[in-house]
């Protein structure tokens, strides 16, 4: 059972922000300081990329793990309540994230997912992104 009412549970659901996020907000901060200009939220691209260096033509997506179904332990729990609405839920949405990746490498984009949990231990993200724009 529910510990809010469902108006409650509405008001929390609406809370949750798409843009703009902490996790995505250190990550632009980041590959700017590592000098990086970017655009945001690519409306002509598949799946509207959180990142794009249009220049590089590399892509980066920043993820949470519970929604996109992260293999972590973030990303494995389960809500106890409507379990196969979420479970459908977070399938589609993982399915819809693989549809839009080979898309956009199909059009040649290089692409990184930084995930939520990564940011929990910064040097994890921040290895990632310098090997993506800088070494890679």
């Amino acid at each position: 059972m529910d510990v809010h009412t469902p108006k409650q549970r509405s008001y929390n659901m609406s809370r949750i922000k798409g843009k703009d996020t902490k996790p995505e907000m250190w990550v632009r901060r980041y590959v700017h300081k590592l000098g990086f200009r970017y655009r945001l939220h690519g409306k002509k691209l598949p799946g509207r990329p959180d990142i794009v260096l249009p220049r590089h033509k590399k892509i980066i997506f920043v993820n949470g793990c519970f929604w996109h179904f992260h293999n972590c332990r973030y990303g494995n729990k389960c809500p106890k309540t409507n379990v196969e609405f979420w479970h459908r839920k977070r399938t589609d949405t993982r399915e819809r994230d693989k549809r839009n990746r080979r898309a956009l490498r199909r059009d040649g984009w290089e692409i990184l997912t930084v995930w939520e949990c990564w940011l929990r231990k910064p040097g994890k993200a921040e290895n990632a992104i310098n090997e993506f724009l800088i070494s890679g």
